[in-house]
């Protein structure tokens, strides 16, 4: 069989075969999902978080300090994004993808995105600036989060596939993530809804930790931005 017959085989058999799609209450395993038309469908956020001008970086420096700016800010992200009950669902070069399910989702990925902040200006800057001393890189980031129902896929071919994640909170987050880093976490109008009080008010006295904007990428959609962190130890 040629590679165009084979090709055109697996294509019409995907359009043409009907789809098996469950709910669920957990994120699925690549395991739970076949190559097949089986989807998984959830209600869940979504939380980017993406290393601001890493083609910048990669062009100003040498391959290992490059390697280990991306190394330390996806490791800081992982651990903070498990600690809120988060499951990473993505690596994508230097940005990588959770999934929030339970009670207070998008309160979660938002504590979350905070605390990804504070790491990133008490965590990781100091240790670099005091390992390279005429290195005066600043690390970068922007976290963005949306929710919606989502459907996960299984995508790819046998030995080598993944899960998709198909649906408005996996592209608006993604989406939000290439915003502007001076205020380095982006939410949407549905998760801002969805905030519970500690998510939404902060300081003494308290304030709205957010503003609005008008997300010009997006038809002038009502977005909310935040330059505050959440600081741990």
């Amino acid at each position: 069989m040629s590679l165009k017959t084979d090709l055109d085989d697996a294509v019409s058999k995907i359009f043409r075969d009907p789809w098996s799609v469950t709910k669920g209450t957990a994120v699925p395993e690549s395991t739970d999902l076949t190559l097949a038309n089986t989807g998984r469908t959830l209600e869940a956020a979504v939380l980017y978080a993406d290393l601001a001008a890493s083609t910048a970086l990669v062009d100003a420096s040498n391959p290992q300090f490059a390697a280990e700016v991306y190394k330390t800010f996806l490791l800081v992200s992982a651990r903070i994004i498990r600690s809120n009950g988060g499951t990473i669902t993505a690596y994508d070069g230097d940005r990588i993808m959770a999934v929030y399910l339970g009670p207070t989702p998008c309160s979660n990925a938002v504590k979350t995105a905070f605390m990804i902040n504070w790491a990133r200006i008490n965590v990781i800057q100091p240790r670099m600036s005091a390992q390279y001393l005429d290195n005066h890189y600043v690390l970068r980031h922007t976290c963005g989060i949306d929710y919606s129902t989502l459907m996960a896929a299984k995508t790819g071919v046998r030995g080598a596939n993944d899960l998709v994640w198909v649906g408005r909170a996996a592209n608006y987050a993604a989406k939000l993530s290439s915003e502007s880093s001076s205020t380095p976490t982006w939410i949407t109008q549905r998760v801002y809804d969805r905030l519970t009080d500690w998510a939404k008010f902060g300081g003494n006295p308290r304030e709205v930790m957010w503003k609005p904007m008008q997300w010009a990428a997006m038809n002038y959609t009502q977005v909310y931005c935040s330059d505050w962190h959440w600081s741990f130890s």
